[in-house]
């Protein structure tokens, strides 16, 4: 299931201010050790710039925004101020969210408006994959991933420039590695290891990007006739693949710059690149719709991808300064190159590479299947799976803004730290998923009516697609793992090779499951073969990643997220039930989201849900203690 472009869902987020608190595990609170005891009581100095300040500037300086950097520790602890600092992010990148989601779900509307479920929009939707991949590829995992624990360690490694040298001591690199003899300390300022990191690597990105968007719109009549060779037509969709080839390349800057800022702990330009890629579809599809048909959708992909990279590239200017910053510690030139980019090496490229585009081409199976049925089911796929995944883009918000705290974490050796921003972000992450999965388990025609049954859209196109979100909900817990599970296991400078074969062990299940459901359950069959492989891959990432990267303790986690399920069980039979006593779509689906909620909250008091329990006393306290 792609993370791009959502539509919208029925998921809740909790109050973001029970970050740091709520969703904590049994037993997952233990006394801190002295070191950490001090970290809570005496602030260490800020490590990071804020945004659009030189190098050396705190976050308690002038001109720090609300969502600026945060402080960081001195030992394993979590510095006074993170968790309200990761509460304020993760809010703003909420609101973003959601606004993007709300203009995803516009596109949606615009497009079955126009198109409904036909040959024109499966065609849309073949040519729609190439962005999908590139943002999954570009934008969300891959790129993240990789540049995220590199961004973190060059300012890490900033951090240690700037720090004033002890009397007495031989001349350090950037990272404290004493002198080897290959390389003569100067004593002029040294290169700032950020902007070195992106002279080396931006330039060569782009032209490597380049010439693959180029290649892509060279090759796009076998692209179409390897992903749907079932279409009556293919002459739309290569013509639609070709106009959104260019997001191969812009994707790639977005992605970039989105990992570049949010290391600096910066959230807010990279959660609204989709506010701007949905206004550019929107605009072009509205504006050229009656004269190029659906080619104007495809046309809106390309505009909208440019304006994702400007809205990121003030801020991205801003954290580069032209001039260079002064170092207090000679720097070791000889190692330069080394230094620059330890993390972008192929042992580490190519496990994240085969990891993001073997989740994504349970996209392609699902496409590729869909392709031999009649025509408008790619399409029911499609609604379905932008509607169910809504659920599951919030949950995983909160696991994008503390990604940058466990790669730091983990670059600093502090393991005990990251376990537990591991495990409550895991809890957390499976409640707000959970919770949007009840709902869209109880309401999902209500929700298809209410958002695309006008137009081309019928009635039989509103009940195909609910039917199909029902089963992609089985999988929504599946997804959100795999997406709050693979980044911990590529925040250390360590490549592993482990998330590639759990995701690749998942796509085997899907297109095993997929081929033998198909032909018998139809679209149905094919979400349930995607459910299947999802789950498979998040229940092997959970058991590896104790043993390989984060000592969590799989156990408990599997126990807390176990009852998390039964809550969103007992929720989702309830709106089942209840949906149908009013009659108007409109209606039963607002009751719904009062009922949901109330009945998934109950049950989990009911089973102890530490999740549950901590979320309501919090809400309890702010409403008691006004705090």
């Amino acid at each position: 299931m792609s993370e791009t472009g959502t539509g919208t869902g029925a998921g809740a987020l909790p109050q973001t201010e029970a970050l740091p608190q709520a969703g904590a595990l049994p037993q997952a609170e233990e006394a801190l050790p002295p070191s950490e005891a001090l970290a809570h009581t005496e602030p260490a100095p800020p490590l990071l710039p804020a945004p659009g300040q030189p190098p050396g500037s705190g976050p308690g300086g002038r001109g720090t925004t609300a969502v600026g950097p945060a402080p960081d520790p001195a030992d394993g602890g979590e510095a006074p101020g993170l968790g309200s600092f990761l509460a304020r992010a993760a809010a703003a990148t909420a609101v973003l969210t959601v606004l993007g989601a709300a203009l995803g779900l516009v596109r949606d509307q615009a497009i079955a408006r126009y198109f409904g479920a036909s040959d024109a929009s499966d065609a849309f939707l073949i040519a729609w994959t190439v962005p999908e991949m590139a943002a999954t590829l570009l934008i969300e995992d891959g790129m993240a991933l990789l540049l995220v624990p590199a961004f973190s360690l060059a300012l890490t490694r900033r951090a240690a420039d700037q720090a004033p040298a002890e009397p007495g001591t031989r001349s350090a690199g950037a990272t404290g590695e004493p002198d080897d003899g290959k390389a003569e300390a100067t004593g002029e300022p040294g290169p700032d290891p950020v902007r070195e990191l992106v002279a080396v690597t931006l330039p060569r990105l782009c032209l490597l990007l380049t010439a693959g968007a180029a290649l892509l719109m060279v090759g796009a009549p076998w692209v179409v006739g390897v992903l749907a060779p079932g279409l009556a037509d293919p002459g739309l969709a290569v013509d639609c693949t070709r106009l959104t080839a260019v997001t191969v390349l812009t994707f790639g800057i977005t992605g970039y710059f989105s990992a570049a800022l949010r290391a600096h702990r910066s959230f807010l330009p990279p959660a609204g690149v989709y506010v701007a890629y949905n206004i550019g579809i929107i605009g072009m599809t509205l504006a050229l719709h009656s004269v190029w048909g659906v080619r104007a959708a495809a046309a809106g992909v390309a505009v909208g991808s440019l304006l994702m990279i400007l809205t990121q590239l003030p801020t991205f200017l801003r954290l580069l300064p032209l001039t260079r910053p002064r170092l207090r510690r000679p720097v070791r030139l000889g190692r330069r190159a080394v230094r620059t980019a330890p993390l972008l090496g192929m042992t580490v490229l190519a496990p994240i590479v085969l990891f993001v585009v073997s989740r994504q081409s349970q996209v392609l199976v699902e496409r590729f299947l869909a392709s031999t049925l009649p025509a408008g089911a790619i399409s029911h796929l499609n609604y379905a799976q932008k509607v169910a995944q809504m659920p599951m883009v919030l949950s995983l918000m909160i696991c994008t803004v503390t990604f940058p705290v466990v790669a730091r974490a983990m670059a600093d050796g502090q393991r005990e730290k990251a376990r537990r921003r591991v495990e409550r972000d895991l809890a957390l992450a499976g409640m707000v998923v959970l919770l949007g999965t009840a709902v869209v388990l109880g309401y999902a025609p209500q929700i298809i009516e209410v958002l695309f049954q006008r137009g081309a859209f019928d009635v039989s196109d509103t009940e195909a697609t609910a039917q199909v979100m029902r089963v992609y909900a089985a999988g929504l817990l599946g997804h959100c793992l795999v997406g709050a599970l693979s980044r911990p296991f590529f925040s250390s400078t360590r490549p592993t090779w482990f998330p590639a074969f759990a995701m690749g062990t998942g796509l085997l299940v899907t297109m095993g499951a997929g081929y033998a459901l198909t032909y018998r359950f139809g679209v149905d069959g094919i979400a349930t073969a995607n459910a299947l492989g999802i789950s498979t891959t998040a229940l092997l990432l959970l058991m590896g990643l104790g043993t390989r990267v984060v000592p969590i303790r799989a156990r408990a986690v599997a126990v807390s997220l176990g009852r998390l399920t039964g809550a969103a069980l007992v929720a989702g039979a309830a709106g089942w039930a209840a949906a149908p006593v009013l009659p108007d779509a409109a209606l039963s689906l607002a009751a719904g989201c009062v009922l949901v909620p109330a009945v998934f909250f109950l049950t989990g008091l009911a089973l102890r849900s530490p999740e549950v329990v901590s979320l309501l006393a919090l809400i309890r306290r702010r409403f008691t203690d006004g705090r």
